[in-house]
Protein backbone atom coordinates (compact mmCIF):
# COMPACT_ATOMS: atom_id res chain seq x y z
CA UNK A 1 0.00 0.00 0.00
CA UNK A 2 1.38 3.70 -0.84
CA UNK A 3 0.47 6.62 1.45
CA UNK A 4 0.76 9.78 0.39
CA UNK A 5 1.80 12.98 2.63
CA UNK A 6 -0.58 15.60 2.56
CA UNK A 7 1.94 17.91 1.63
CA UNK A 8 3.10 15.86 -0.97
CA UNK A 9 2.12 17.15 -4.50
CA UNK A 10 0.14 14.62 -6.25
CA UNK A 11 -0.26 15.17 -10.19
CA UNK A 12 -3.33 13.77 -11.79
CA UNK A 13 -3.23 11.85 -15.00
CA UNK A 14 -4.76 14.46 -17.68
CA UNK A 15 -6.99 13.04 -20.21
CA UNK A 16 -5.19 13.89 -22.90
CA UNK A 17 -1.66 12.34 -21.40
CA UNK A 18 -4.38 9.05 -22.35
CA UNK A 19 -5.14 9.48 -25.10
CA UNK A 20 -1.75 9.79 -26.09
CA UNK A 21 -0.81 6.96 -25.08
CA UNK A 22 -3.28 4.98 -26.23
CA UNK A 23 -5.02 6.42 -29.22
CA UNK A 24 -2.48 8.30 -30.62
CA UNK A 25 -3.21 9.95 -34.67
CA UNK A 26 0.36 10.97 -37.14
CA UNK A 27 0.14 14.36 -37.85
CA UNK A 28 -2.44 15.67 -35.24
CA UNK A 29 -2.57 16.77 -31.70
CA UNK A 30 -4.91 16.70 -28.89
CA UNK A 31 -5.10 20.42 -27.83
CA UNK A 32 -7.34 20.24 -24.63
CA UNK A 33 -10.01 18.16 -22.87
CA UNK A 34 -12.92 19.87 -21.11
CA UNK A 35 -16.75 19.36 -20.48
CA UNK A 36 -19.35 20.02 -22.59
CA UNK A 37 -21.81 23.11 -21.13
CA UNK A 38 -24.21 20.52 -20.43
CA UNK A 39 -21.80 18.50 -18.12
CA UNK A 40 -22.93 15.14 -19.58
CA UNK A 41 -19.82 14.99 -22.72
CA UNK A 42 -16.38 15.46 -22.90
CA UNK A 43 -15.20 17.35 -26.12
CA UNK A 44 -11.54 16.88 -26.57
CA UNK A 45 -10.18 19.38 -29.35
CA UNK A 46 -8.05 17.92 -31.94
CA UNK A 47 -5.49 20.23 -34.30
CA UNK A 48 -3.09 19.50 -37.09
CA UNK A 49 0.70 19.35 -35.76
CA UNK A 50 2.64 22.08 -36.79
CA UNK A 51 4.10 21.84 -40.08
CA UNK A 52 1.79 18.69 -41.26
CA UNK A 53 0.20 18.53 -44.88
CA UNK A 54 -3.39 17.46 -44.98
CA UNK A 55 -4.14 14.44 -47.23
CA UNK A 56 -6.29 14.37 -49.53
CA UNK A 57 -9.36 11.84 -49.47
CA UNK A 58 -9.62 10.84 -52.76
CA UNK A 59 -5.92 10.11 -53.62
CA UNK A 60 -4.50 9.92 -49.96
CA UNK A 61 -1.70 11.65 -50.99
CA UNK A 62 -0.37 14.93 -48.90
CA UNK A 63 -1.91 18.40 -50.59
CA UNK A 64 -1.62 21.79 -49.91
CA UNK A 65 -4.26 23.75 -48.11
CA UNK A 66 -7.26 25.83 -50.01
CA UNK A 67 -9.20 26.93 -46.43
CA UNK A 68 -11.06 25.78 -43.69
CA UNK A 69 -14.74 24.14 -43.23
CA UNK A 70 -16.70 24.41 -40.01
CA UNK A 71 -15.74 22.40 -36.83
CA UNK A 72 -17.02 19.15 -36.52
CA UNK A 73 -17.56 16.92 -33.65
CA UNK A 74 -16.42 12.89 -33.94
CA UNK A 75 -17.72 10.79 -31.94
CA UNK A 76 -15.13 8.90 -29.90
CA UNK A 77 -15.05 5.52 -27.07
CA UNK A 78 -17.07 6.75 -23.83
CA UNK A 79 -15.13 7.34 -20.89
CA UNK A 80 -16.10 6.78 -17.63
CA UNK A 81 -19.90 6.81 -18.62
CA UNK A 82 -19.07 10.36 -20.28
CA UNK A 83 -20.10 10.52 -24.10
CA UNK A 84 -16.83 11.40 -25.45
CA UNK A 85 -16.44 13.76 -29.10
CA UNK A 86 -13.35 14.86 -30.66
CA UNK A 87 -13.97 18.38 -32.36
CA UNK A 88 -11.49 18.70 -35.37
CA UNK A 89 -11.68 22.06 -38.08
CA UNK A 90 -11.67 20.28 -41.09
CA UNK A 91 -9.27 21.51 -43.77
CA UNK A 92 -9.94 21.85 -47.26
CA UNK A 93 -7.06 20.65 -49.62
CA UNK A 94 -6.29 22.09 -53.34
CA UNK A 95 -5.32 18.13 -54.96
CA UNK A 96 -3.41 18.97 -58.30
CA UNK A 97 -2.96 15.25 -58.49
CA UNK A 98 -6.43 14.96 -58.57
CA UNK A 99 -7.27 18.26 -60.05
CA UNK A 100 -10.28 19.41 -57.23
CA UNK A 101 -10.71 20.94 -53.77
CA UNK A 102 -11.43 17.75 -51.49
CA UNK A 103 -12.38 18.05 -47.88
CA UNK A 104 -8.68 16.26 -46.30
CA UNK A 105 -8.61 12.70 -44.91
CA UNK A 106 -8.38 12.05 -41.12
CA UNK A 107 -6.94 8.56 -39.70
CA UNK A 108 -10.15 8.34 -37.30
CA UNK A 109 -12.74 9.07 -39.42
CA UNK A 110 -14.66 7.61 -42.11
CA UNK A 111 -15.96 9.85 -45.17
CA UNK A 112 -18.87 11.86 -44.04
CA UNK A 113 -19.79 10.10 -40.90
CA UNK A 114 -19.59 11.30 -37.48
CA UNK A 115 -18.24 8.32 -35.22
CA UNK A 116 -15.09 7.48 -35.60
CA UNK A 117 -13.30 4.67 -36.28
CA UNK A 118 -12.23 3.22 -32.88
CA UNK A 119 -15.52 4.07 -32.15
CA UNK A 120 -16.71 1.79 -34.54
CA UNK A 121 -14.57 -1.43 -34.01
CA UNK A 122 -15.50 -0.45 -29.90
CA UNK A 123 -19.77 -0.73 -31.31
CA UNK A 124 -18.89 -3.67 -33.62
CA UNK A 125 -17.24 -5.91 -30.56
CA UNK A 126 -19.64 -5.35 -28.15
CA UNK A 127 -22.49 -5.98 -30.40
CA UNK A 128 -21.07 -9.09 -30.89
CA UNK A 129 -21.48 -9.85 -27.45
CA UNK A 130 -25.24 -8.13 -27.01
CA UNK A 131 -28.10 -7.44 -29.21
CA UNK A 132 -27.71 -4.40 -31.08
CA UNK A 133 -30.00 -2.67 -29.07
CA UNK A 134 -28.99 -3.37 -25.72
CA UNK A 135 -25.60 -2.47 -27.01
CA UNK A 136 -27.16 1.15 -28.32
CA UNK A 137 -28.49 1.30 -25.00
CA UNK A 138 -25.79 0.59 -23.00
CA UNK A 139 -23.63 2.94 -24.26
CA UNK A 140 -26.21 5.86 -25.38
CA UNK A 141 -26.01 5.91 -28.63
CA UNK A 142 -28.64 5.05 -31.69
CA UNK A 143 -29.44 1.80 -33.21
CA UNK A 144 -28.02 2.76 -36.54
CA UNK A 145 -24.86 3.73 -35.50
CA UNK A 146 -24.39 0.37 -34.00
CA UNK A 147 -25.44 -1.07 -37.42
CA UNK A 148 -23.14 1.29 -39.48
CA UNK A 149 -20.32 0.15 -37.05
CA UNK A 150 -21.03 -3.55 -37.59
CA UNK A 151 -22.09 -3.23 -41.62
CA UNK A 152 -18.70 -2.85 -42.82
CA UNK A 153 -17.76 -5.58 -40.74
CA UNK A 154 -20.11 -8.10 -41.68
CA UNK A 155 -19.67 -7.04 -45.66
CA UNK A 156 -15.79 -7.32 -45.51
CA UNK A 157 -16.62 -11.24 -44.16
CA UNK A 158 -18.89 -12.05 -46.40
CA UNK A 159 -16.01 -11.39 -48.90
CA UNK A 160 -13.70 -12.83 -46.80
CA UNK A 161 -16.01 -16.33 -47.03
CA UNK A 162 -16.65 -15.67 -50.68
CA UNK A 163 -12.93 -15.36 -52.04
CA UNK A 164 -12.18 -18.30 -49.61
CA UNK A 165 -14.99 -20.66 -51.69
CA UNK A 166 -13.23 -19.68 -54.70
CA UNK A 167 -9.98 -20.64 -53.97
CA UNK A 168 -11.97 -23.87 -52.79
CA UNK A 169 -13.44 -24.38 -56.03
CA UNK A 170 -16.78 -24.95 -54.28
CA UNK A 171 -19.83 -24.08 -56.36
Amino acid sequence: MVEVSPTAPVRAMELITILNRCHRFRGFVYQHAHFSADKKSIEVAVRPRKGSAAVCSRCHLPAPGYDQLAERRFEFIPLWGFLVFLLYTMRRVDCRRCGVVAVEEVPWGDGKRTVTKAYMLFLARWARRMSWKETAEAFRTSWDKVFDAVEPILRKSRWLLLRRSENLGAD
